[in-house]
């Protein structure tokens, strides 16, 4: 039998053991999916957080829509990697507090509506949610990526330089639509889905009081001989990648989807009334046509023809 330790020397122990659990190294820092995290030091509690662009903007489009269209919504999908596409949705009069509703579950700030009507008529909603503006557009002169075989290519997901030309700034409609038109088609700096670099340009100009909307990609020499220096911008061409469309503005609404009327197009004229113009123009042909068959047989009756001498020679 050994013997017992005397208590002096398990009060020495005890110490020891507590000097040596302050000795020990401190935890590792616990692993996440971005990355390890670590502990927030003193300096940087204080500090002010800096600020992060949130920017999501869903993309939908109601039933029965053309399949042009849809391909078009879908071009402006790709292009923007930080949209979340969703269902169709059915394009009522309470199509609002829907859209409004489905913006909130999926968590986003912006939502473009693309609504056809009588599978012939492209309107675009872009609004703000849930509070506002919005903005009713009539989408003209549609060519998608797919029908017009540009030679255009630039990389997926990478982020664009917005351009717009000089008549953004002379009213106030245009630069409320310029600032909306910066925080949808921008994309977020270091989003997740998006390329940290710009290989194309957004280009917004506007031409007759429509808004015209082209892709360009930056073409730029990799030849040793012809290589771009930094700054230089002489050698670098700009090449289409489409798609193309024309946005005519109808009205702007205070709120999202609706509300009071900012700002109504006074030039606008509804494809309805282009369709029954042209109808008008149809039948007063067939009436112009009737009108000259009476006009002939009027002047047929007033002036006989002078009977012919030679009319009965060659009969038996």
């Amino acid at each position: 039998m050994g013997k017992k330790r005397k208590h002096r020397e398990a009060e020495s122990d005890t110490n020891g053991s507590e000097a040596n659990k302050e000795d020990a190294a401190s935890e590792r820092p616990k692993r996440t999916l971005l990355g390890w995290k670590e502990k927030p030091k003193e300096n940087e509690d204080n500090a002010t957080p800096g600020f992060r662009n949130k920017e999501k903007v869903l993309v939908t489009c109601s039933r029965r829509i053309n399949f042009r269209y849809r391909h078009l919504m879908l071009n402006v999908v790709s292009l923007l990697p930080h949209c979340k596409k969703d269902n169709k949705v059915e394009s009522k009069e309470t199509k609002g507090a829907t859209l409004n509703e489905l913006v909130e579950l999926r968590n986003c700030s912006s939502c473009l509506f693309f609504e056809c009507r009588k599978h012939l008529d492209l309107y675009l909603w872009m609004a703000k949610c849930p509070n506002g503006p919005s903005v009713k557009f009539l989408v003209n002169a549609v060519h998608t990526m797919e029908e017009l075989k540009l030679t255009g290519n630039h990389l997926k997901g990478s982020r664009p330089l917005l351009t717009f030309s000089a008549n953004f700034s002379k009213d106030a409609h245009w630069m409320l639509l310029k600032e909306m038109l910066i925080q949808i088609f921008g994309i977020p700096k270091g989003h997740q889905k998006s390329k940290p670099y710009h290989d194309h340009v957004f280009a917004f100009s506007i031409v007759d009081d429509h808004i015209w909307f082209r892709n360009y990609q930056i073409a730029v020499p990799h030849n040793e001989s012809d290589k771009v220096s930094r700054g230089s911008l002489e050698k670098m061409t700009l090449v289409e990648v489409g798609p193309r469309f024309c946005l005519n503005p109808i009205k702007i609404f205070g709120g999202s989807f609706g509300g009071p009327t900012l700002y109504e197009n006074p030039f606008y004229v509804s494809p309805n009334q282009i369709r029954a113009l042209q109808k008008k123009q149809k039948t007063g042909k067939y009436a112009k046509k009737v009108k000259a068959k009476t006009r002939r047989k009027m002047h047929e009756l007033s002036n006989p023809l002078e009977p012919d001498e030679f009319a009965d020679m060659w009969k038996e």
